[in-house]
């Protein structure tokens, strides 16, 4: 059995992408994440200590955008997945960095990449 907390529209500024004025001037990123639990213990308990905090994981995701850039939104997934692996109810989580300002000379709505980790691909580089 799989549920599931969802975090969606998450924004945050952020410096992260390979050109100089993406470093220098910034731009908005949106971020969903997906947490895969197991919610049996949490939801005959009320107990909030046997799930995930969704505001303290909000505020944690926020804080991964914030924080040093990287060239690339894969990257920023991994960072923002492994933050979501440290919980301990967390099994999996699905991540998807929108980056709805990148900077492409022709229209369009959105560029985005998702990602999907489980506890057993963390690793301790990643770890948040």
């Amino acid at each position: 059995m799989t549920d599931q907390i969802r975090l969606t529209g998450l924004r945050a500024r952020g410096n992260h992408g390979v050109f100089d004025h993406e470093r220098r001037d910034g731009q908005e990123f949106v971020v969903d994440v997906t947490v895969e639990i197991d919610a049996t213990t949490a939801s005959g308990t009320d107990d909030l200590d046997n799930t995930v905090h969704y505001g303290v994981l909000a505020e944690q995701v926020v804080d991964a955008i914030h924080r040093d850039p990287v060239d690339l939104i894969e990257t920023l997934a991994e960072r923002i997945a492994a933050i979501v692996l440290s919980h301990r109810a967390a099994s999996a989580t699905e991540v998807t960095v929108h980056k709805p300002q990148a900077p492409i000379t022709v229209p369009f709505d959105d560029v985005s990449i998702t990602i999907r980790r489980t506890r057993q691909q963390a690793t301790p580089e990643h770890d948040a």
